[in-house]
């Protein structure tokens, strides 16, 4: 039996869920600059919840970003303090991607548009298409101003905007927003998501050592309040 805990606090929402041989629990709340005070709590409650120990997990996944500085160092340094304690592998998931596998489970969209506010009127952004279970990026993880977001190929209309910078839409080059069907600004990153994620990256292979457990930020400046 696989059991794999998974955490994130990207964003103003703190979540944390363990994967069980394909079942997923998980806990999901809104905590602006409240996650570092509840992501213990949350954890200790998730694993009793399951009737799990902290020793009889098999690995441990965690939001590497991008996203909130402060929210990612959080999940980094959480991760890698238990990972190190436990002797287990870490499993880095993307945020984006995280965003990407909730918009399909919940709308059924092949075409995923991720978009991140990451203030500095700038968005965290990256293409997803869904293919062999998973969403799978269509190119790097990038950060921009709103209308420098651009996609290669743009043959149809199915594509679906996802993630806080969706209320960026109307900045926008018109010929993309012409392409996008529906905007769902409400989609966060999610520990449950990145639960299934984390299962399919441990299967391949891909967990790495606690020491490697590090925040992708994409930008080098720390933003206010962030």
């Amino acid at each position: 039996m696989t059991r794999i805990l998974a955490l994130d606090t990207s964003s103003d929402a703190g979540s944390v869920a363990l994967w069980c041989d394909g079942e997923v629990l998980e806990d999901f709340q809104l905590l602006p600059r409240q996650q570092a005070q509840a992501l213990l709590p949350q954890i200790k409650k998730l694993l009793a919840d399951a009737g799990t120990e902290l020793s009889q997990l098999d690995a441990l996944a965690y939001g590497r970003g991008p996203g909130s500085f402060t929210g990612l160092r959080i999940a980094a340094a959480s991760i890698q303090g238990l990972a190190l304690a436990l002797d287990r592998p870490v499993i880095p998931v993307s945020t984006l991607q995280s965003i990407a596998w909730s918009t399909h489970q919940q709308y059924f969209a092949k075409k995923v548009l991720t978009l991140l506010d990451a203030r500095m009127d700038e968005v965290y952004w990256c293409a997803w298409q869904w293919q062999d279970q998973q969403p799978v990026a269509l190119m790097a993880e990038m950060l921009s101003q709103p209308e420098a977001v651009m996609l290669n190929k743009l043959d149809d209309q199915d594509w679906v905007l996802a993630g806080s910078g969706a209320v960026f839409v109307e900045r926008l080059p018109p010929v993309l927003r012409s392409c996008i069907q529906q905007e769902l600004p409400e989609i966060r990153p999610a520990a449950g998501a990145m639960a299934h994620l984390a299962a399919q990256i441990w299967q391949a292979g891909g967990a790495v050592d606690a020491a490697e457990a590090q925040a992708v930020y994409l930008r080098d400046k720390v933003t206010h309040g962030s």
